[in-house]
């Protein structure tokens, strides 16, 4: 009987441990396949190597715990947003977020550098957000949802999985066309130009930002907004 408790202890450790393998191996890295394809990783789950803070200045806050990029959980208006040093114009981006209670962030595409003081006032934002949290706390615009372009377009029926489990999301940028999309399904399709974003941006808060949206190409962004968001996985395709 002992002998029995002790073998299947030893095969119950070996399944753990190769369980702890396998997510070790699969988590921030590329499939054969996906390289093939042009994939490549923006976070290489040890270190912030191809970031740097928005504007400049060393990264603070950011943190890398077992393979996931952490924010400082704090954040403010602006300051702590980090970007990628390369930047992209037309791309297919997708990355993994786990949101805390009452928390929000953002996805930033083509951000440009030293022309504002904010990180928003350049990028046009893929909002992330405990939707639920925050609603009981204070009302939004629905324009302020997840996978929604933060006050500019509000995102069609985003389910969002049970906070504290991972989402995916994924934008597409081509030419001025612009898709974000939410644990595998559309979200939200719009344009960079024309009288519709020319409308909503006049009567937006970003009616007085001449740089908001103009860039044909940018950085990408990741914003220390109010309170903790994990990113993993964080890949990018050039179109």
């Amino acid at each position: 009987m002992i002998e029995d408790m002790k073998q299947n202890n030893l095969i119950i450790a070996i399944l753990l441990f190769s369980c702890f393998c396998v997510n070790a191996q699969t988590i921030n890295t590329l499939t054969k396949a996906e390289r093939q394809d042009g994939w490549r990783m923006l976070f290489n789950g040890k270190n912030l190597s191809g970031w740097k803070t928005f504007n400049g200045g060393k990264v603070s806050g950011w943190k890398v715990i077992d393979g996931v990029l952490n924010n400082s959980g704090k954040g403010s208006d602006h300051g702590g947003d980090i970007i990628t040093k390369k930047q992209y114009d037309d791309f297919e981006l997708y990355l993994e977020w786990n949101i805390s209670p009452l928390s929000n962030s953002g996805i930033f595409i083509r951000v440009e550098e030293n022309v504002v003081d904010a990180i928003y006032q350049t990028g046009p934002e893929y909002q992330l957000c405990d939707d639920a949290g925050v609603e009981k706390v204070r009302k939004r615009n629905k324009d302020q949802y997840t996978a929604s372009c933060y006050a500019m377009y509000e995102a069609v029926n985003p389910e969002l999985m049970p906070l504290g489990e991972w989402n995916t999301s994924r934008i597409v940028v081509k030419g001025s066309q612009v898709e974000y999309w939410l644990n595998g399904k559309k979200t939200l399709e719009y344009s960079l130009s024309g009288e519709d974003w020319e409308a909503r941006k006049a009567v937006s808060k970003w009616k007085d930002e001449p740089y908001y949206g103009v860039a044909k190409k940018g950085h990408i962004g990741l914003q220390d907004h109010g309170g903790l968001t994990r990113f993993r996985n964080v890949k990018i395709k050039q179109l």
